[in-house]
């Protein structure tokens, strides 16, 4: 369909296009097997200026939105949805300090980000808070001038290899949700290591590693926010986020989509090629429609949040829930087309496969993207009744 993207916005995905099937395409199948982090990838969409399309000129940024950030991330995400999370899983580190940092923060912090000089990341999983975020074990203690923070992140898209890191720790445990706050943490800060570095299904180019903090000290400068906040800025960010997500499932899809349509007009069976035959037609047609409303909602849903829309948390949850669950089924779909070679890992589909399944799970599983929408919905009788 044609979104009638401005000038701008069509350079934007152009670019990101392009280093998709330039620097991404030739080494996608090999950074996956070796578990590399691409810095060429990350180097180059520093050239083209993408790691700013997002944030506001006077911080050297692109002074676009949410709806360019998802068209990059898609056009990546067809390539390959592992390696296209050095981008935005950096958007899920930023977007605490753009929504709530003060212009001191957002004066030190952003201009590198927008630059693509440092990744950033967003610390709040750990082993026993998960969907429950309010079940954090790791602590910030004011002591004078400074925060020490003591606990370990779990499973921490681009940690390792990030230079900023937003932290949600608990202040206060008397008070719950209202005792967590978010602090800005610099790697190479006292006390702060890395821990385990994972071994995944799938996105194996994206660092997904242990954050270990131990007497670490934070000058108090570092918190976001005010004391307490650290619950909203987490809920926050993810409404913000989770368009990205969507969109990396989106382009996740398409990609195992268009891989389908040309395998299928290829490949003969029977004398003809398979794309002829009526039960690979439906799949397509099905594939196809999946993907185009999945689309249609992200994209209207962005736009809604750069206009300035307030209330957007459960459109950005039905994004991330549809874009998911579609990028599993049409991957699903695809590896069928495919067929045996569909298996195998000299075709893309399998791991196409295999990256789309996180995207159920991380930044609020499903079941808890339901809960959300469901509490909107009723939210939202409520206050017209």
């Amino acid at each position: 369909m044609n979104y009638f993207l401005t000038e701008e916005q069509q350079l934007v995905k152009d670019l990101a296009k392009r280093i998709a099937e330039e620097k991404i395409l030739p080494v996608r199948a090999e950074y996956d097997e070796k578990e590399q982090f691409p810095w060429d990838v990350v180097k180059a969409l520093a050239d083209a200026d993408l790691f700013g399309v997002y944030l506001p000129e006077e911080y050297d940024g692109m002074g676009f939105g949410i709806f360019e950030l998802c068209l990059a991330i898609e056009e990546l995400s067809k390539v390959c949805g592992g390696i296209s999370l050095a981008y935005a899983g950096t958007a899920l580190g930023t977007f605490p300090i753009l929504l709530f940092g003060d212009e001191q923060q957002k004066k030190k912090y952003l201009p590198s980000i927008a630059k693509g000089e440092k990744l950033a990341a967003f610390g709040v999983t750990e082993s026993e808070a998960g969907s429950d975020i309010t079940n954090l074990n790791t602590t910030a203690k004011k002591e004078g001038d400074y925060y020490v923070l003591n606990g370990t992140k779990q499973w921490i898209t681009n940690g390792g290899e990030a230079e900023i890191y937003v932290i949600i720790a608990t202040t206060d445990k008397t008070k719950g949700p209202r005792g967590l706050s978010a602090f800005i943490v610099e790697k190479g800060t006292e006390g702060f290591e890395f821990g385990k570095k994972e071994n995944k299904l799938g996105i194996r180019a994206s660092a997904t590693r242990e954050l270990v903090f131990e007497n670490c000290k934070v000058p108090a400068e570092n918190l976001l926010g005010k004391e307490g906040m650290g619950f909203i800025i987490t809920l926050k960010n993810f409404d913000a986020s989770r368009p990205g997500v969507a969109s990396q499932a989106l382009g996740i899809a398409q990609g195992a989509f268009e891989a389908s349509v040309e395998y299928s007009r290829q490949r003969k069976q029977f004398g003809q090629p398979i794309s002829s035959l009526q039960a690979v037609q439906h799949i397509l047609a099905d594939m196809a429609t999946q993907i185009e409303s999945t689309r249609a909602l992200i994209y209207q849903t962005a736009k809604n949040i750069d206009a300035g829309c307030k209330n957007y948390s459960g459109y950005s949850a039905m994004c991330k829930l549809l874009a998911s669950d579609v990028a599993m089924k049409v991957t699903t779909d695809a590896i069928q087309v495919f067929g045996g070679y569909g298996y195998m890992k000299e075709y893309p589909v399998e791991k196409m496969f295999r990256d789309a399944k996180i995207t159920q799970i991380y930044e609020g599983t499903n079941q808890v993207q339901r809960n959300f929408i469901a509490n909107d919905i009723i939210k939202r009788s409520k206050s017209k009744g």
